[in-house]
């Protein structure tokens, strides 16, 4: 599906929940916030059929997210059928980790083609803060768990937020080490709570990895679904990434759109624009309407984000990170 830029979107992140069993500072406040009623989150079979429309119009890789993914029942059969759907290449997730051990083989045994875990340090009184939990034990746990079965490729992503600490940066890359374990930098995008916290950047990042491992090298092989970039480094069986929206722009690249727990496809982190799903679904439309409200819903991306402007601007998403399945 090529929107009005002449971008080719064949990725769509869907959120199967807005609920999670962590509070991020920068993905909600500490008191939460007001969940989806039930019956108003997309039903299981409700995505399939979003997902075999784009299908059978281009849609080639799927990522599963929230909230977090593995806190709603039968994600893994989820994965599995859109597996199944022609066309669809890829099915990846992204989970915090909490409950990777307990369910990381109904993931593989579904087919998933790579797993994500978000981990910003690896001091725990810092996880703590950042996630007003006490969970860092089962997320270690959970990550070494995936890099000994080693049965699908496993990256973590890391959201530095509270300054450029060396130790820090340098402890989490080692993920890379001695596993095929791609480890990956993302700017804290200012978006709800986002906005409270200065992003770090992938070049400063960078210089504190080639100060004490060496040159990282640009590496061709494509390794994820969107527009991150990745290096090698001597000594790493891993891949070190950067997904940098603010600082190394990517917009003109962009080939995704996501799709909320509520059924709104989204097309822009930063602005509301898109189109609701909800009445196509459940209101007796038939696929080539629905199809019709999708390619509408596409026309309405907006050629780039302004994150980097500071004016106000109209229709800006206010949403925090967990409610729009960022």
């Amino acid at each position: 599906m090529i929107d009005n830029f002449g971008r080719n979107i064949d990725y769509i992140r869907i959120s199967v929940t807005d609920r999670c069993n962590l509070r991020c500072v920068y993905c909600m406040p500490e008191e939460g916030v007001e969940n989806i009623l039930h019956r108003n989150v997309l039903t299981f079979d409700e995505i399939l059929r979003i997902c075999r429309v784009l299908a059978q119009n281009g849609l080639k890789k799927v990522k599963i997210t929230g909230g977090e993914p593995l806190v709603r029942r039968g994600v893994a059969n989820l994965i599995k059928q859109i597996k199944d759907i022609e066309g669809i290449e890829s099915v990846t997730i992204t989970t915090n980790g909490v409950l990777l051990t307990e369910q990381y083989h109904n993931l593989v045994g579904a087919g998933v083609d790579s797993i994500t875990v978000s981990l910003d340090t690896m001091d725990r009184a810092k996880y703590e803060k950042i996630t007003r939990r006490d969970e860092f034990k089962k997320v270690i746990e959970g990550i070494r768990y995936a890099q000994r079965e080693n049965k699908v490729r496993l990256k973590i992503n890391a959201v530095p937020i509270y300054g450029l600490d060396e130790t820090e940066i340098l402890s989490l890359i080692d993920f890379a080490r001695e596993s095929d374990t791609d480890v990956r930098f993302i700017e804290v995008m200012p978006i709800g709570s986002g906005t409270e916290f200065e992003s770090i950047t992938e070049d400063d990042i960078r210089k504190v990895i080639e100060k004490h491992c060496g040159r990282l090298t640009l590496c061709e092989e494509i390794r994820g679904n969107g527009p991150s970039v990745h290096y090698s480094l001597d000594g790493f069986k891993g891949k070190i990434g950067f997904i940098s929206a603010i600082s190394h722009k990517f917009c003109d690249k962009c080939n995704r759109v996501r799709l909320t727990a509520d059924g709104y496809l989204k097309t822009c982190l930063q602005f509301e624009a898109g189109i609701n799903l909800m009445p196509y679904l459940r209101e007796g439309k038939t696929d080539a309407q629905l199809l019709e409200a999708l390619n509408f819903g596409i026309s309405q991306k907006p050629k780039a984000h302004q994150f980097d402007q500071k004016e106000n601007f109209e229709k800006r998403e206010y949403r925090n990170m967990s409610q729009i399945g960022g």
